[in-house]
């Protein structure tokens, strides 16, 4: 059986199965018509490739979150490691941190936009890297561990910022998150292609397989053979890799590394992940459908916004989705053990 996919009916036709695999797109497809349809600005390629660049950020993490996600684990410290990795980018692409608010880019004085991109992604690794070591030879619940990381790195952020922004960039940074190719912005591109790497990864690679292995029964996959600490480790580094690419990307776009960047990221990432029918459990899920679940999530909170729906009702809807989403993956579950 294909992982993620659902057993049929002994009778035949799975119309249930069929939904389930399926509803993330479904739903987003009835979602775009329907804010088509209530306001035409939102159909407009102009608005499109808009919430494309907005979600691309989230995008990035939702990609290394599905990694976690699919053995079971969690990551809350995200929004922390981002701004503590975007700040450090900044600083190496600046070459100080001190005094930077009123520079201009043409003052820049650091070490380019290669060095920064390279710190902050090596940054996140190794944050992810000692999440994942509490996890697997202490022994901490991941909640406990990235719970304790997202304090702690929030606060490194904050020292090594002193607590205010470091902004100015040189063009060849800034083109990260602002510059185009052929009119698509480039943190889409970005995202995209990542997407497809981690697609092929997890689909058709010994390592994709000993994660959804690890994520469905690690007891079992333990007695197979396989290094379950290593497998989990390596979910956390590819997290920490994701959040300091996405940090790069951010204050690229922003022209901007601030401490408090980040913040909230955790739900909806997290939202974007199991939206798309990836499981809490572990086991289940696939890329194709984390993209869906970020584009979705875009899309609604795009749409609510052209429409003129408060920012608070926004944070309403997007809570009462997760609880809908995961209830459903628990009817599913317990569905598939009966068939």
């Amino acid at each position: 059986m294909a992982q993620g996919t659902t057993l049929p009916d002994r009778g035949g036709f799975d119309l249930f199965g069929l939904l389930a695999r399926f509803a993330p797109l479904i739903f987003l497809v009835v979602l775009m018509a329907g804010f088509a349809i209530a306001e035409p600005r939102f159909i407009s390629t102009v608005n499109l490739l808009n919430v494309l660049r907005q979600v691309s950020i989230y995008g990035l993490l939702a990609i290394g979150m599905t990694f976690v996600i699919l053995t079971a684990g969690i990551d809350l410290s995200i929004g922390a490691v981002l701004a503590f990795c975007g700040l450090a980018a900044a600083i190496v692409a600046k070459g100080s941190a001190t005094g930077n608010f009123s520079l201009g880019a043409d003052e820049a004085q650091g070490w380019g936009w290669g060095a920064a991109a390279l710190v902050s992604i090596l940054l996140g690794m190794a944050a992810g890297a000692i999440q994942g070591l509490g996890i697997t030879r202490l022994k901490v619940p991941p909640f406990v561990v990235t719970l304790g990381g997202m304090s702690a790195f929030r606060g490194a952020a904050l020292l090594l910022s002193g607590g205010g922004p470091i902004s100015g960039f040189d063009a060849d940074f800034r083109y990260w998150g602002q510059g185009k190719v052929l009119e698509i912005p480039v943190p889409v591109l970005v995202f995209l292609g990542f997407a497809v790497l981690a697609h092929l990864v997890l689909r058709y690679s010994r390592f994709g397989r000993q994660v959804y292995a690890v994520g469905g029964n690690p007891e079992a996959a333990r007695l197979s053979g396989l290094k379950v600490r290593r497998v989990l480790l390596s979910v956390y580094v590819i997290m920490g890799f994701f959040v300091g690419l996405g940090a790069f990307v951010l204050s690229a776009r922003l022209n901007s590394a601030e401490a408090v960047a980040g913040q909230g990221y955790e739900l909806t990432v997290i939202a974007s992940v199991v939206i798309g029918g990836t499981s809490l459990f572990g086991g289940i899920g696939t890329i194709f459908g984390t993209v869906i679940g970020t584009v979705l999530i875009g899309v609604l909170l795009n749409g609510l916004v052209l429409l003129n729906v408060s920012s608070y009702i926004q944070q309403i809807i997007i809570g009462v989705i997760i609880v809908l989403a995961v209830a459903f993956d628990t009817f599913a579950k317990s569905r598939r053990r009966r068939v």
